[in-house]
């Protein structure tokens, strides 16, 4: 009788814990894309598309709505596809680390092309490079988790993860501030090729090889980003309940500044929106790693994701009845519990209901589709409600019951406690 085969340590479910060292360095590595990504976002690429608008014979708030759409395009499709790479690369240094490295620098080398783009078209196009190499090195990192990381530990580190992408965001903004667009970009760039280094060289990726890897053939690859919902219910639902709570969530910060001049009447919106914004982090931070550790250690994953979800969808509703300054910044600390703990314990949930460890780049990134998605559905849903449906109060509402649906749907998961 032949003893069946083992699987390859690259796929083996993990059972030793990382350490405290991994955990930091990966959570290092992944606030170092969100740099990549924010710095630009938050402040460089619209102080790039006012310079640019003149030539280009459009409104400065054209350029960057066509910028950041096509980028967000590039985004939502590429994750997937380079996780889907990374699941069957065979290098002798492992599966992700090729991809974490080499989407890194070759960002950050886009990342100063884009600040020499001369026009709108060589901005667009290199922003799309920044999106699709970044996304490379995002969708190797993530995958990283469920590779390396015991159940027991998901909370944890996924805690760890969302501390670093707000950080990441914070750091992004604050160094593309350091001087003009060129030093902007250039400190953002260097972050984010610099701060992936002491991951991939201080630990060891399983590595997976040749013999080990399934023949490749085109039909199967296409066919593989198809998930049914029948075949793997917990997944579905599980992408169902994130897609949910994160339309919510991008519907009630679409239009703050908006809200914050028209509805509350505040004297200075945009500090609002900045008051807002660091009350929320604050909160955040607060709960996000607290949260994934407790999840870890009663060894729960629903109970958690269901409350963050009824917390935030309450937030929404405070935005809709009590529509003054005390009470956006009672709405936006609640937000900000129930996202740090939505955060860290769903990313934990996602990687316990992941189909095959074959392919948990792939399957990761579709989960990040219900990230990205939301913040084009969100625009979509909120104009007409806003113009043409009953204003913000109907608008937050909407957002709460949005919000409220993802978190009851998360009953749905059978596999996970």
């Amino acid at each position: 009788m032949t003893t069946p085969l083992s699987p390859p340590s690259a796929l083996k479910e993990p059972s030793v814990d990382v350490s405290r060292g991994w955990t930091a360095t990966l959570s290092l590595a992944n606030g170092a894309i969100w740099v990549g990504w924010f710095g630009p976002l938050q402040v460089l690429l619209a102080l790039q598309a006012a310079e640019l608008a003149p030539g280009a014979g459009m409104p400065k708030e054209s350029v960057l709505a066509w910028v950041t759409g096509i980028g967000a395009v590039v985004s939502m499709l590429s994750n997937p596809v380079f996780g889907a790479l990374s699941d069957r690369t065979t290098s002798r240094f492992g599966r992700r680390s090729p991809w974490i490295v080499g989407g890194s620098v070759t960002g950050a080398a886009a990342l100063v092309l884009l600040a020499l783009a001369p026009g709108l078209v060589t901005m667009t196009l290199a922003w799309c490079l920044v999106q699709l190499t970044l996304n490379a090195a995002f969708a190797a990192v993530t995958a990283s988790v469920p590779d390396q990381v015991p159940h027991r530990q998901r909370g944890r580190v996924g805690g760890w993860l969302g501390a670093a992408q707000m950080l990441g965001v914070v750091a992004g903004t604050g160094l593309a501030s350091l001087g003009g667009l060129l030093a902007g970009y250039v400190a953002c760039a260097v972050f984010c090729a610099v701060g992936v280094l002491p991951f991939v060289v201080r630990h060891k990726d399983p590595a997976l090889s040749p013999a080990e890897r399934e023949p490749f053939h085109w039909q199967g690859f296409v066919a593989g980003f198809w998930l049914s919902p029948r075949r793997y219910p917990d997944l579905g639902w599980a992408w169902l309940t994130r897609f949910l709570i994160n339309l919510g969530n991008s519907i009630v910060l679409l239009y703050l500044l908006y809200y914050l001049r028209d509805r509350v009447q505040y004297d200075d919106p945009e500090t609002g929106v900045l008051i807002l914004t660091a009350v929320n982090g604050v909160t955040l931070l607060a709960t996000v790693v607290v949260s994934g550790v407790w999840s870890d250690r009663v060894g729960r994953r629903k109970p958690f994701v269901l409350w963050a979800g009824v917390l935030m969808a309450g937030a929404s509703g405070l935005l809709a009845v009590w529509q003054t300054w005390p009470g956006a910044l009672v709405a936006a600390a609640l937000l900000g519990i129930g996202f740090g703990v939505f955060t860290s314990v769903d990313f934990a949930l996602m990687t316990d209901v992941l189909p095959s460890a074959a392919a948990r780049g792939k399957d990761l990134g579709l989960i990040n589709i219900a990230n990205s998605l939301p913040q084009v559905a969100a625009p979509a849903l909120s104009a007409p409600i806003v113009v043409h449906l009953g204003g913000y109060r109907v608008l937050y509402g909407v957002a709460a019951a949005i919000g409220l649906l993802g978190a009851v749907l998360v009953h749905r998961i059978r596999g996970v406690p």
